[in-house]
């Protein structure tokens, strides 16, 4: 199989538009956007490449994502078959794809980290806690996948390719989930997937003062700050979403270096397709050291100052 005639897309988060719509162009002839907010957001949709938009209108606040399942199932049944719906694997559009895949009695690969079609749609992603890779091929009609950060290359917007979204009158859900209350998340949201350098740090880092060090030399970098999952989770140091691991966030970016990162496997996976990874830990028999490209054997009370007197001077 070369290309399915038609690929739909659909995103709940702007940034991830691009590369689900270069997932789309490389695995259809044409790629069906489905979006949702201004008018604008057509416009954006265009310009990364698709070749129709359908327009779902503006949500209201105490809509959610997933309500819109019944109203994207109508067309996706109305178009031609078969077919291939991908979306990015967001908490909301990994809701949203459960829900399409029982309308739709599509097959489902949640966390894909590549695509391809070979007898139908067939995805790798992790499985047994990023212990291995599974390969999984759908053979329904309509296959769904979700998509890991950095499965497919972003699309660069090109503002000449334009077109007229269709508007597609909303179906309501039979069991609509309501929205009761929305409060504003403590701490700076960040899209990790999206940083070109990347500094990790692990339960090694010590204490509060170490990782304020540790910012201190992202900010020399211009890298991102990311953690372990005891710096999230046990800790509480850093918000949920600077957690790189299996069940975080996985990165592609040129630049990782771990700091005080012991290197267990179920971190590594979301580190291992960084273009370069560099490690600092004082445990020269630390598991991280048989990943990295270069490794330094170091306290990290000395080799954080001395990092970033080297970068700032």
């Amino acid at each position: 199989m070369s290309k399915l005639s038609n690929v739909w897309v659909f995103s709940d988060i702007a940034t991830r538009l691009p590369e689900t719509i270069a997932g789309g162009r490389t695995l259809g002839e044409k790629v069906s956007a489905f979006i949702i907010g201004s008018e604008a957001d057509i416009a954006t949709a265009y310009s990364y490449g698709a070749t129709h938009v359908y327009y779902l209108g503006n949500k209201a606040d105490a809509q959610m994502v997933e309500d819109y399942a019944a109203t994207m199932s109508q067309a996706i049944n109305d178009g031609d078959k078969p077919t291939l719906v991908l979306l990015p694997a967001t908490k909301r559009c990994k809701a949203l794809a459960a829900k399409l895949s029982v309308q739709l009695e599509a097959g489902l690969i949640n966390d894909a980290t590549e695509v391809s079609l070979d007898e139908g749609v067939t995805a790798k992603h992790m499985v047994y806690g990023g212990l291995a890779i599974g390969t999984e091929r759908i053979t329904s009609p309509v296959a769904l996948v979700t998509l890991a950060s950095g499965a497919f290359e972003p699309q660069v917007a090109d503002t000449s390719l334009t077109g007229e979204g269709v508007s597609l009158a909303f179906v309501a859900p039979k069991q609509a989930i309501r929205c009761i209350e929305r409060r504003v998340k403590q701490g700076n949201s960040v899209d990790l997937g999206k940083a070109k350098r990347v500094i990790a740090v692990g339960s090694g880092i010590g204490n509060l003062d170490n990782l304020a060090l540790a910012g201190e030399l992202a900010t020399a970098i211009q890298a991102e700050l990311g953690c372990s999952r005891p710096i999230a989770e046990t800790e509480k140091w850093m918000e949920r979403e600077r957690y790189v691991g299996v069940s975080g966030v996985m990165l592609k970016p040129d630049i990782y270096l771990a700091l005080g990162i012991s290197g267990q496997i179920q971190h590594m996976v979301g580190a291992l397709g960084s273009q370069t990874i560099l490690a600092v830990n004082k445990d020269k028999n630390a598991p991280i050291f048989q990943y990295v490209d270069y490794g330094l054997v170091g306290d990290i009370n000395k080799v954080l100052p001395a990092l970033i007197q080297a970068m700032k001077g």
